[in-house]
């Protein structure tokens, strides 16, 4: 499954790979009314993941 270009956007700037055209069209995206939700949804998923590892991880270091 391809990413969308809110998904490789993200991504980009998550790991700090965004170049400045990039970052430019994601500043104008999360600008923009009719974009916004699909990054919005982006982020929440990706933030959501982070809260799961860290209570997975917290859950395993308390079974040693």
């Amino acid at each position: 499954m391809s990413l969308s270009r809110a998904e490789y956007l993200i991504n980009r700037l998550i790991s700090n790979n965004l170049s400045g055209e990039e970052l430019s069209e994601l500043l104008e995206a999360v600008g923009n009314e009719e974009q916004q939700h699909s990054y919005s949804d982006v982020l929440e998923n990706y933030f959501y993941r982070l809260v799961q590892e860290s209570e997975n991880d917290a859950g395993s270091d308390s079974k040693q």
